[in-house]
């Protein structure tokens, strides 16, 4: 079991008074946690509270550490990192999943996206972009680099949801444009003046009629059809 950080439930302050980004890493190569750790310290808004080698030890982390992101490889000994994607989501795991891995397939960006990852990068993501991607998620966008989004929305047009969005009435496209915008329901409730309650009755019935499995693949689908971000 790799060490975690012996103080990471304290959560220290970023250099502008607020709490740092809590991140969790999880991958099966020593030298790339390492790297991310070594990179992510400097950072004065982030704090590397733990590190998993399997998707088993990242659930169970995520479990105990609680962390604001988690930094997930995809292909890994064990539980992979879908699995485990799947597992934080049905715990109702708060954290947000950025998959960052070498894999650039169609058949592993999709599994990866529908299971829950609010975002997905490259190893070779230039160090600075990483930090931005980490606070972007954190903020509860989706973050995508270009080709990971046409992947996505090729299985999208290849599986006919093109026209479905003519079913949603006006409420749902308004809710469906702060989804883009990576507003939470709280959020949404607050600028449309409704409910929380409304609001996740607005969501399920865009889910259902677009046929999509979650926020993150309405989010694409808006920006696909220029509704909101």
């Amino acid at each position: 079991m790799p060490p975690r950080e012996a103080g990471a439930g304290s959560g220290r302050r970023a250099a502008g008074g607020g709490q740092a980004i809590r991140v969790l890493l999880v991958d099966d190569h020593q030298v790339v946690r390492r790297g991310l750790r070594t990179f992510l310290e400097v950072q004065d808004d982030i704090e590397v509270v733990g590190e998993a080698s399997d998707g088993a030890e990242g659930l169970a982390a995520a479990e105990e550490l609680r962390p604001d992101v988690v930094l997930m490889d995809v292909k890994m000994p064990g539980m992979d990192g879908i699995e485990a994607l799947r597992a934080l989501r049905e715990l109702a795991n708060p954290a947000r999943v950025l998959v960052v891995t070498s894999f650039t397939e169609q058949r592993t960006v999709v599994p990866a996206l529908r299971a829950g990852a609010a975002g997905y990068v490259y190893k070779d993501i230039d160090p600075d972009a990483l930090a931005g991607a980490i606070r972007s998620v954190h903020a509860g966008h989706v973050l995508l680099q270009p080709e990971v989004a046409g992947a996505l929305l090729t299985q999208e047009e290849n599986n006919g949801t093109q026209g479905r969005g003519t079913s949603l009435t006006d409420r749902e496209r308004e809710v469906l444009g702060l989804i883009a915008d990576g507003r939470s329901n709280r959020e949404i409730a607050r600028a449309l003046v409704l409910s929380e309650k409304t609001v996740k009755t607005h969501v399920s019935n865009i889910l259902m009629k677009l046929d999509l499995a979650d926020r993150t693949q309405a989010a694409l689908w808006a920006v696909r059809h220029g509704i909101g971000a």
